[in-house]
């Protein structure tokens, strides 16, 4: 195993990104399918994998382990994901301390869902920390770790206006925070109206879009509704066209995907990240349909 990347020097420096998220699976055959589209983006060299966290342990222990196991045994370099919810701080501090002698050097620092689902209102943990922010903080007294944070296209489900946020995601550079991640959207001109009002309050660090190529008509409106993302009627109508065609549907969210990362790096955005949802396909024809191999070689 190499020595971690420092992945806010390397995302500082200005070369455009290139990143998946994953999830830790919670059966064998999951677990089977994430290690195969581990190997299939390894060849792709990508600049970063993310790995989401569960609070309450539903998948805290699987993340710190699979984070692991890409930072030993594979050549990725893992962002380990981190929220507020449903701990302490003396337990978020053990879960970044089981991070470092993972040899994972990057964390993502989110709030977290509200634990009883959007829409409730967030309560924080006895002794736990309220915002972001404090976990930014906390995350970087404690180590040389980058640190990354998430970043509202369409606004905070709990934010009172876009102009707010964009202060919050300022306080979070100010923080520490090297970089940030979006939420899943479907707009590009949000994404640039997003980027606008946090450089306007100060915010310097590289935004990364998040992208999430449609594969199931049912399931990305889901996802949409549980993130607060819109998603435009005109595009809707589209996929409906084709909800009984998996593999049109498939073709066709690879091709609208392709179409709004390019407009998305021609604004200039500092690169992508990818939902996966554990599995490469999609991810991989858009790669291959932008020649997406000049981010990354």
């Amino acid at each position: 195993m190499s020595a971690p990347l420092d992945l806010g020097e390397v995302l500082s420096a200005g070369r455009r990104s290139f990143s998946f998220e994953l999830f830790p699976p919670k059966t064998d055959e999951g677990e089977r399918v994430l290690w195969q589209t581990v190997r299939e983006i390894e060849a792709l060299k990508p600049t970063f994998v993310s790995v989401t966290y569960g609070a309450g342990g539903s998948t805290q222990d699987r993340t710190v382990r699979l984070t692991g196991e890409i930072a030993r045994d594979t050549t990725l370099t893992p962002v380990a994901h981190l929220t507020c919810v449903g701990a302490s701080r003396e337990e978020i501090r053990g879960v970044i301390g089981q991070y470092a002698a993972e040899g994972v050097r990057t964390v993502l620092a989110l709030r977290g869902d509200p634990p009883t689902g959007l829409g409730s209102t967030w309560q924080a943990h006895p002794g736990g920390l309220e915002h972001a922010v404090e976990l930014v903080e906390l995350v970087r007294s404690l180590g040389s770790f980058s640190v990354g944070v998430a970043a509202f296209p369409e606004g905070h489900p709990e934010s009172p206006d876009l102009d707010h946020d964009a202060r919050v995601l300022a306080l979070k550079q100010r923080a520490g925070a090297d970089f940030a991640i979006t939420q899943l959207f479907f707009r590009v001109e949000d994404y640039v109206r997003m980027v606008d009002l946090a450089t306007a309050a100060g915010c310097t660090m590289p935004i990364i879009p998040g992208i999430m190529p449609v594969t199931n008509v049912a399931q990305i409106e889901r996802f949409a509704d549980l993130s607060g993302a819109v998603f435009p009627v005109a595009l809707a109508e589209r996929f409906h066209a084709v909800a009984d065609d998996s593999e049109a549907v498939i073709e066709l969210g690879v091709e609208v995907a392709a179409q709004m990362c390019q407009q998305l790096l021609d604004a200039g955005a500092p690169g992508l990240h990818f939902y996966t949802l554990n599995r490469s396909r999609s991810t991989i024809e858009v790669y291959e349909a932008l020649g997406l191999g000049a981010l990354t070689g």
